[in-house]
């Protein structure tokens, strides 16, 4: 989820983190690298970058929001084996902190160490993780925690921060109160990435998401210029991003609005996320102005995923996923970030890391 750099409006200045998984005698816990710096002015970086691999790679670009501009408050955020991002904003936060900090155990209320939106939503996955999906969030499963979990948290997690924001009380005092949400989330475990694409609104668009899959990642003629190429119907690498990091734009696939995106075993899923701002008309309009008033919607265009037939990539299409369905439910910034998955081994972190260097958010 990044954006390309507008080198004569440096809007991503607000630090930047990578977080990558590593050989498995160093154990299953990610490295995590954050900095305030711009990611375009961090000689550490590029020295990290040109010196490590992985097969599972988190980066983030910031531009604040909430929080202040600190290390504590660059994604991605860290439990164990799980990493956390997140492109967009929890409406009314001001109006749902107290309530959704109350709503959580004591380890997850006082793991929180920065002022982020972002990372308090992070506590609430880790606390439903816990207590709705019966797993400790701290434990390191042989596998992973199976994406099929990871999904059934993240729409529970979505669902309770909507059902929060409901329950904001009309005699509050603010009359134009912002209460929708742009809830672009990423987790993952190392062994599955869960995405989002998510607005709590039935007639906005989303903040933009792509992906692209391919068998090689391979950097081109000139420098820093990377493609995407295929040569079977595999997907050995797999690339989210907010806005395509290539200029061939056929090879990147639209994440529809409302669609929770899943990556496991190098197999590519979109569940359309089924509740009340869920439209099963792929011809519904959305108005973009929300997200762009953000600086969080591409005019990149991409390939568009079909409602009911196989995508781009043999990408296929699973049931709808539908929070309301899964047992035991509870109703209920601007910053760029980036998810890259590699089955062969990974690619090494400085050809995702001239990316960074040219990707920020457009203002």
């Amino acid at each position: 989820m990044c954006r390309f750099l507008d080198t004569r409006r440096p809007v991503n200045g607000d630090g930047f983190g990578v977080g990558f998984y590593t050989a498995p005698a160093l154990g299953p816990d990610p490295c995590i690298f954050t900095s305030t710096l711009p990611a375009w002015n961090c000689e550490n970086l590029e020295r990290l970058a040109s010196k490590t691999t992985s097969s599972l790679i988190f980066a983030h670009v910031r531009a604040t929001t909430e929080g202040a501009l600190a290390d504590n408050n660059c994604h991605p955020f860290q439990h164990n084996t799980l990493m956390w991002m997140h492109n967009g904003n929890l409406g009314g936060w001001k109006y749902i902190k107290r309530q959704l900090a109350d709503s959580l155990a004591d380890k997850w209320y006082l793991g929180v160490k920065g002022g982020t939106d972002s990372e308090w939503a992070f506590a609430l996955f880790l606390d439903l993780m816990e207590r709705e999906g019966g797993v400790d969030p701290s434990s390191a499963p042989e596998g992973g925690f199976g994406h099929a979990l990871l999904r059934e948290i993240m729409g529970k997690t979505i669902r309770r921060i909507n059902e929060l924001i409901a329950a904001i009380p009309a005699g509050c005092g603010v009359t134009d109160l912002e209460t929708r949400s742009l809830l672009n989330f990423a987790v993952t475990d190392g062994h599955t990435v869960v995405c989002t694409r998510y607005v709590s609104s039935k007639t906005d668009e989303a903040a933009s998401l792509y992906f692209s899959s391919g068998t090689k990642w391979k950097e081109g003629k000139t420098k820093g210029h990377f493609k995407m190429e295929r040569h079977d119907k595999g997907a050995d690498i797999v690339l989210v991003a907010s806005e395509p990091l290539t200029f061939e734009r056929h090879n990147w696939v639209t994440v529809p609005t409302n669609s929770m995106l899943t990556i496991h075993k190098q197999t590519v899923l979109i569940h359309p996320i089924i509740d009340e701002f869920y439209d099963d008309d792929p011809n519904h309009d959305r108005s973009a102005g929300f997200a762009v008033s953000k600086g969080l919607v591409s005019k990149a265009p991409g390939t568009t995923v079909p409602p009911d037939i196989n995508g781009s990539n043999n990408l296929p299409i699973s049931e709808p996923f539908t929070p309301a369905d899964t047992p035991g439910l509870t109703p209920g910034g601007k910053q760029g970030s980036n998810t890259n998955t590699n089955g062969n081994g990974g690619p090494r972190l400085d050809e995702l890391e001239r990316k960074i260097r040219r990707v920020q958010l457009w203002a």
